[in-house]
């Protein structure tokens, strides 16, 4: 079957406007925010939607900075990554965080929501750790957290973690 001039005038055609479809959708998706949509449903407890979907082509330094904070945290360096917050009123609640980590120790993490609040960005998190309801009844606890990260000098810094233990 012999393939005419019009059938590969179509061909290329619908190939072109295939391309010139996606890269449109590329190019809208780059000028959206990080979040594209979030869930009318929302949790009763903590009022965060039941989910959400990200922009896959979002910046994501403050994740990166968010989870190596967390990884440090899991991973016990907590007195060392708290050490700057002595300084200032997080004192108390640095030594109490390094407690808490300690006895219920951070698994893994999810993360369920982002917040602009320029100049921060708060992350919410969920969270599994180790339960501590003691020998009889070993097992995992899911909870919420959330890190908030701020930019400085053109570096996010995760300034603030809230848990509930």
């Amino acid at each position: 079957m012999a393939v005419t001039k019009t059938q590969i005038g179509i061909a290329v055609s619908a190939g072109a406007l295939l391309v010139l479809v996606f890269l449109g959708y590329l190019w809208w998706l780059s000028n959206q925010g990080p979040v594209l949509a979030r869930s009318e449903d929302r949790d009763p407890l903590t009022g965060l939607p039941v989910s959400i979907k990200m922009n896959p082509l979002r910046d994501r330094s403050t994740e990166k900075a968010a989870n190596k904070f967390l990884r440090e945290l899991r991973d016990g360096h907590c007195d060392d990554l708290l050490l700057k917050w002595e300084h200032d009123y997080h004192k108390k609640y640095a030594h109490y965080i390094c407690k808490s980590e300690t006895e219920h120790p951070l698994l893994s993490w999810e993360l369920v929501d982002w917040e602009d609040a320029p100049p921060l960005i708060i992350l919410h998190y969920r969270g599994k750790r180790l339960s501590n309801a003691g020998p009889a009844r070993p097992g995992v606890d899911q909870d919420l957290f959330t890190v908030t990260t701020e930019n400085k000098r053109s570096e996010w810094v995760v300034t603030k973690y809230d848990a509930m233990y």
